[in-house]
């Protein structure tokens, strides 16, 4: 159990009703202050899904939360997790006209994939 800082005794990875977990609403309404202190615990799944398939990720990406989405990117993320629907991040970011975390996502993946060669995807 990762316990930040102040916290007391509360299990960090600790999910709600709905399979959601501190670092998933943190996520959502762009708390950079409680998002880095929960990751930096190293005890939490960072891609934790909800009962809706949905991942931290997928919550900053869907409010534009670009300090939370690049914080997610450094510490791991999975880049292509697809919720029950089939959304990505990347579709989530675009739908909702957040230009900027749909650049970061992109530079994301561009770091992650790579050919045979370790070529970049977009090089």
């Amino acid at each position: 159990m990762g316990y930040p800082e102040g916290t007391g005794n509360v299990d960090a990875d600790l999910k709600d009703k709905d399979s959601r977990t501190p670092l998933s609403w943190a996520a959502q309404w762009g708390g950079e202050d409680i998002v880095k202190p929960l990751l930096e615990t190293g005890k939490v799944d960072i891609d934790s899904k909800d009962k809706d398939g949905r991942t931290p990720l997928s919550w900053a990406t869907q409010w534009g939360h670009e300090a939370v989405v690049k914080l997610l990117l450094e510490k791991g993320a999975n880049l292509e997790p697809k919720d029950n629907y089939g959304r990505t991040p990347q579709l989530l970011a675009a739908r909702n006209r957040h230009e900027e975390v749909v650049k970061l996502l992109q530079e994301g993946i561009n770091l992650v994939l790579k050919d045979g060669y370790s070529y970049p995807l977009l090089s």
